[in-house]
């Protein structure tokens, strides 16, 4: 089957545009997997300050008891 030059070249055009399609969709995983993952640090942070908040209100008023 001989092919035509229109042929060919809609071949490379597609093949262009499917390569170029699944790098983009790799990208947009590889974005959605680091924002998942700062998302959980964030959290993971966020549940750390609370704990500290908690550790200083309670040695502020150990320190308010032991002054008065």
């Amino acid at each position: 089957m001989a092919k035509t030059k229109l042929t060919r070249v809609a071949e490379k055009v597609g093949k262009a545009v499917g390569t170029a399609d699944r790098r983009a969709h790799e990208a947009v995983k590889k974005a959605q997997h680091a924002s998942k993952v700062a998302k959980n640090e964030l959290n993971d942070i966020g549940k750390e300050l609370e704990s500290l908040k908690k550790r200083l209100q309670k040695a502020t008023s150990r320190m308010q008891k032991a002054l008065s």
